[in-house]
């Protein structure tokens, strides 16, 4: 019996390390992939962080760009306002000189009442003015003839 009972245990051993065996190698292939899971990570952490660099120097390019445009904006409207101050100031001027003138005109409207109408121009005769152009055609044509010969 102690023949059996040795091989038993022995047996169970054999079994025992069997399955430490086989539990390893599942540990082995694990571990595998998690180095490979790992591999992946750190190129996905790479490229993350070039992609932030890039980005953090955009932004950069970004505040120059838009300190600039601040700065060419605000010399313009500083332009435009004094433009629109003159605009104004001429305005009133213009405002001013124009009572003025409507003040002399409605001054100056009774002695216009009293002046005679203008007469208009008179009006020619049509057939005088078919003479004249027939006249001065003729001598246009004897001109381009003595050119001619």
């Amino acid at each position: 019996m102690s023949h059996g009972f040795g091989l038993m245990i022995e047996s169970l051993v054999a079994v025992l390390l069997l399955l430490t065996i086989g539990y390893c190698v599942l540990l082995n292939r694990g571990l595998k992939r998690l180095k490979a899971d790992e591999m992946s990570l750190k190129a996905t952490i790479s490229e993350l962080i070039t992609a932030t660099e890039m980005a953090e120097r955009a932004v950069a390019g970004l505040k120059i760009a838009a300190h600039e445009c601040e700065g060419t904006l605000g010399e313009r409207l500083r332009a435009a306002e004094r433009c629109c101050a003159d605009l104004n100031r001429q305005t009133n001027t213009g405002a001013v000189i124009l009572e003025r003138i409507s003040r002399v005109v409605i001054g100056g409207r009774p002695f216009l009442d009293d002046a005679p109408a203008p007469t208009p121009p008179p009006v020619p005769d049509p057939k005088a003015v078919a003479a004249a152009a027939q006249a001065f055609a003729e001598r246009a044509r004897e001109r381009v003839s003595a050119l001619a010969a």
